[in-house]
């Protein structure tokens, strides 16, 4: 079982001229949102959401490597 759940994925082909990817994911009871290059995959930000604010999000490598194959696989 993954330890986070992917509600949803956008692919926007339009920002800052090129292609992103950005999923919201829910990991240990909380809400947060990764926006990779669609090219590389490389991450663009990552945020955590609470109280209705967004705030910079330190996750660990082996979270974003797991998205990163999941985004993969969806795209």
């Amino acid at each position: 079982m993954k330890p986070y759940e992917i509600k949803n994925m956008i692919i926007d082909d339009e920002f800052d001229g090129e292609e992103s990817v950005t999923a919201d994911f829910t990991h240990n009871y909380k809400d947060y949102s990764i926006t990779l290059k669609k090219a590389d995959l490389e991450i663009i930000n990552t945020w955590v959401l609470e109280d209705g604010s967004s705030l910079p999000a330190n996750l660990s490598g082996t979270i974003i490597e797991s998205i990163r194959e999941d985004i993969k696989k969806r795209i």
